[in-house]
Order: C-alpha cells, then structure tokens, then sequence
C-alpha cells in the first residue's frame, strides 16, 4: 500500500500498518464459497495525529496499539458469513474510524486462492473524519 501522507490533512500523522493479516473466514456469493472458509489477506493503515500519538513516557496507553487492529478484525470476522470483499473492507474501516484517536483509515482485503492464474483479487478503501 502507498501511504497518504503527503495528503494535506494527514500531514501531521503518524501511520501505523497491520500487513498482510491472514484470517481465515467464510466469504463469497457462489455455493462452494458459503461451503467452507477461505484465507483472505487484510491491510490497514491508521493515520493518527502525532499531537495523539507521541508517547511522552514510552508506555503503550500513550498510543494506538498495534491489537486494537487484531482485535477488531477478528470480532468482525468472527460474525459469520460475509458475501462481498466490499462489506468486509467497510465494515473494518468504520471500526477503526471509531477509534478517537484515529483521524483516517485504509483497509484492504485480497483473496489470493480464488484463482490459479494471478496473486489475489481484492478490494480496498480510504475513509477520513473531519480534521480533528
């Protein structure tokens, strides 16, 4: 993923990445996909104020940590059934826009078993909130 940094309202961000997570979860439209789970890769990128995000006595409740990504990864997944790689990437990222710290957010997923003839087929999106 290219970062949004230069972006003039993450400017003042820090970004923070979760690559390549691997879960596991039943995801798809066609029959044999509602049979079973697939693997599918998940991306974030958190872009937090450095105001919000520059530890003054180098302790973890000073920053956003790296399990509150996991964390709400694995609640949503573990919701069930998914149809589209386009509600999973939605849903991900209004959980990491909740966070109060968190001023824009990037999620992507790629399935990479769907097909023998390329890496992996995704999707990915970019949300901001107002400038906090």
């Amino acid at each position: 993923m290219q970062t949004l940094l230069s972006h003039p309202a993450l400017m003042d961000c820090r970004r923070l990445f979760l690559r390549n997570y691997e879960v596991w979860i039943n995801i798809g439209v066609h029959d044999f996909e509602k049979r079973g789970e697939q693997r599918v890769l998940i991306n974030v990128e958190l872009y937090v104020p450095m105001a919000l995000s520059t530890p003054q006595h180098d302790q973890l409740d000073e920053v956003v940590d790296y399990d509150f990504i996991r964390r709400s990864i694995a609640q949503r997944v573990a919701k069930g059934h998914v149809h589209l790689q386009e509600t999973l990437v939605d849903d991900v990222l209004q959980l990491m826009l909740a966070h109060p710290n968190v001023r824009a957010a990037r999620v992507s997923t790629e399935k990479p078993d769907v097909y023998p003839d390329c890496d992996a087929v995704g999707v990915e999106v970019f949300g901001m909130k107002d400038k906090q």
